[in-house]
């Protein structure tokens, strides 16, 4: 089945150098993106179509733009409705909120719900890939593969490892995180589009036997992700650092146990001293930035210029509930103005680049996801930039790309995504 969809289509090509980096990015005032099972076959302008396109009916999202769909990077599937809870900060907001919630996911009726509401909200804002955290039951995973297996969506999750620090509900054994993240990766991972993350929750909650059976997973496993949180509060730093005394920093404990690699996606990353930076750098992982969630627990303003100095490759992420909105457009303006108070400016492109083709790269996926280059799936999205009374009076005044993607990123939210296709198909 072929579909032809027309509109004004921004495709990036690599990282921005600067904001008249014209060279990383395609972008047609009228094109069209061709669709044939799935998947992009090309992109023209409308001036330069072949013959066999030019006699095709076509879906016409003009004047919106059409780009990838979003893709983030860090997310917990068990706190949907953690989220806007009061708290103080990381370690309080665990205990008082998350860790009850979770509990009740060893229910399977319950872990169904969440997760059709949870895909359901990431497809309302565009996001048309997820890296999620699950519940420490393995139900919590199998509900949210099943749910995503629905929509052909790319997911990459894992339940939950914890076998300590934390209420019983919560707790599995380092036994049971072995063979239970064993069975689901046998069953999910590389299944259709889902993949699969080993997932020790963080340190704290993870003894030395636990994170050594985590490291055998990976090693046994070498095609997973390995997803987990490192130096996002000072106070978790520091206990972190009196339960494994032994080792030289947060970072080496990951290392010691055989985690730490390219297709590490580490949440937070924020208090890392140089010697973690080089590390994670020589390792190739991925310091995932959580902006909305670091404003709102207080935990610290993300370094994204010493990492890109050192190297490091970066991710961006709505870290919901912890994060305050599944919006990836409010997660990359809460990111931009994080970075201007450490007197760093991301410029816009740089900004939407991040949260498509840039995090597509930080999962290895560069080839699926994250573009339109012909193979690539057909996940995308059309953004609206006069969806709101005051963003259409803005847009009165603007007068190119580069400042119609800064107004779709300070002002929008899931009210700006006008429609949602994933693997070609229709989703909103």
């Amino acid at each position: 089945m072929k579909i032809l969809i027309r509109g004004r289509i921004l495709n990036f090509k690599k990282e921005p150098l600067s904001i008249s980096d014209t060279e990383s990015y395609l972008y047609l005032d009228d094109g069209f993106m061709m669709i044939e099972d799935k998947k992009i076959v090309g992109l023209k302008a409308s001036g330069e179509l072949p013959e066999s396109w030019s006699s095709m009916d076509y879906i016409d999202h003009r004047p919106n733009l059409i780009i990838p769909g979003f893709i983030d990077v860090h997310n917990h599937f068990p706190q949907l409705q953690v989220i806007a809870s009061y708290g103080t900060q990381l370690m309080d907001w665990l205990e008082k909120y998350t860790f009850p919630e979770e509990a009740k996911f060893n229910n399977r009726n319950y872990s169904k719900k969440i997760a059709k509401s949870f895909v359901k909200t990431l497809i309302e804002n565009g996001t048309t890939t997820s890296v999620s955290f699950c519940s420490v039951h393995k139900e919590s995973a199998d509900a949210l593969f099943r749910e995503a297996e629905k929509f052909n969506m790319c997911i990459v999750a894992g339940k939950v490892m914890m076998d300590r620090n934390a209420p019983n509900a919560v707790l599995d054994t380092a036994q049971i995180s072995y063979d239970e993240s064993k069975c689901l990766i046998q069953k999910w991972h590389k299944k259709n589009r889902a993949r699969y993350a080993i997932s020790p929750r963080f340190a704290i909650t993870s003894t030395r036997e636990q994170l050594a059976v985590a490291g055998a997973l990976k090693t046994e496993f070498q095609d997973c992700y390995v997803q987990t949180h490192i130096s996002e509060n000072q106070d978790e730093i520091q206990l972190t650092q009196s339960l494994f005394p032994e080792r030289k920093n947060y970072l080496d404990i990951y290392l010691h146990n055989g985690l730490v690699g390219s297709e590490t996606l580490l949440g937070h990353a924020i208090h890392l001293d140089m010697y973690e930076q080089s590390q994670m750098s020589e390792a190739r992982a991925v310091a995932v930035h959580c902006p909305t969630s670091n404003l709102f627990l207080g935990s610290g303003l993300f370094d994204l210029a010493s990492l890109k100095m050192k190297g490091v490759r970066t991710g961006i992420a709505t870290d919901t509930g912890g994060g305050t909105s599944h919006s990836m457009l409010k997660t990359l303006a809460d990111a931009y103005k994080i970075q201007q108070l450490r007197g760093y400016s991301i410029n816009p492109l740089s900004s939407f680049y991040w949260g498509t083709l840039g995090n597509a790269l930080s999962l290895g996926l560069g080839d699926e996801i994250g573009n339109f280059c012909p193979g690539s799936f057909a996940d995308f999205i059309v953004l609206n930039s006069c969806a709101t009374q005051l963003s259409k009076i803005r847009m009165n005044t603007c007068d190119s790309l580069v400042e119609e993607l800064f107004v779709l990123q300070t002002l929008g939210d899931d009210r700006f995504v006008d429609s949602v296709y994933i693997a070609g198909k229709k989703q909103k």
